[in-house]
């Protein structure tokens, strides 16, 4: 009997053993990783430092100095430069890219995350049908609608206005599909019916209960959405013909474009170029505590 009751005491030890060691990890494949790891980190890296190497260089010496290491140190003369070229244009130019994108991001990731709601928590004629419209519209890309979005703003007259760039931008249906999947997932309908019961009705029940365990979700979708509409260039290209209305991405295109009559130019945008990504790091640093996972987990026993 105790030859039985050590034989499996020590069983037992080795099991526990054996679990607390787990898998062992080979050299080879940490080492390959790594090594992945940092070809793709400098390839996204470099292209930004060589734009910080160039800003700080005068005209002269951008072509006759090594690329990828200082000369002068003229950043801040630069930047002073392009600050009063054209009666400071191109701050007219970044906020009003600041404004199309905080503003639009923020209505898109509001429309997107109550519509994704209510496909997912409520049931309704066509519900399917509609969801199945939205993603047809996650597969039609933005530059094929810019054309009949121009057809429609110039029957009412909107083009050369904010409005033209603004309106299309509250539209997402890549947010109202990922909405849509994270509410089914993340939002418990015994959380919900509980409100219910405390006497919420559904609007205060989305706003104070649900968006709460959305909350990831809504942030991916307002970046998402914050850096598509940033980038975008070929929808003000089409609708806008005042300089004052400009993005920054269609200020710098148009600038580029006059390089061969105003060789100074050349500064000014690879400075301005510098400058319009530091709102989009600031954006991702600001929101990136937000961004977790599992925040509804725990609230129904």
């Amino acid at each position: 009997m105790s030859l039985l009751t050590r034989t499996a005491g020590a069983t037992a030890d080795d099991a526990t053993a054996s679990g607390r060691k787990g898998p062992r990890e080979s050299l080879l494949s940490r080492s390959a990783a790594l090594i992945v790891m940092g070809v793709f980190t400098l390839y996204f890296l470099l292209p930004i430092w060589w734009l910080f190497i160039a800003s700080t260089k005068d005209r002269g010496q951008l072509l006759t100095t090594p690329s990828l290491w200082f000369a002068d140190f003229n950043l801040f003369e630069n930047i002073g430069a392009l600050a009063s070229y054209g009666d400071g244009i191109y701050f007219r130019w970044l906020l009003n890219s600041l404004g199309y994108a905080g503003l639009g991001a923020l209505l898109a990731t509001v429309v997107a995350s109550m519509a994704g709601y209510a496909l997912a928590k409520y049931r309704f004629p066509g519900r399917e049908l509609f969801f199945n419209v939205v993603l047809g519209g996650v597969l039609v890309p933005a530059t094929a609608l810019a054309l009949p979005l121009f057809l429609l703003f110039s029957q009412v007259n909107l083009t050369n206005t904010y409005w033209a760039v603004l309106l299309p931008s509250i539209v997402s249906p890549f947010g109202v599909y990922l909405s849509r999947i994270y509410a089914a997932a993340s939002v418990p309908d015994e959380l919900i019916e509980a409100s219910r019961l405390d006497g919420a009705g559904e609007v205060r029940t989305f706003f104070t209960v649900s968006v709460r365990l959305m909350t990831p979700a809504l942030i991916t979708v307002f970046l998402f959405q914050f850096v598509a509409i940033w980038n975008n260039f070929f929808l003000p290209l089409i609708m806008l013909r005042s300089e004052e209305f400009f993005p920054v991405t269609y200020g710098l295109y148009a600038w580029n474009t006059q390089l061969n009559q105003i060789p100074e130019l050349r500064t000014y945008v690879l400075v301005g170029s510098l400058l319009s990504i530091i709102p989009l790091i600031i954006t991702f640093l600001l929101l990136q505590r937000f961004w977790r996972n599992g925040l509804g987990s725990g609230s129904v026993k």
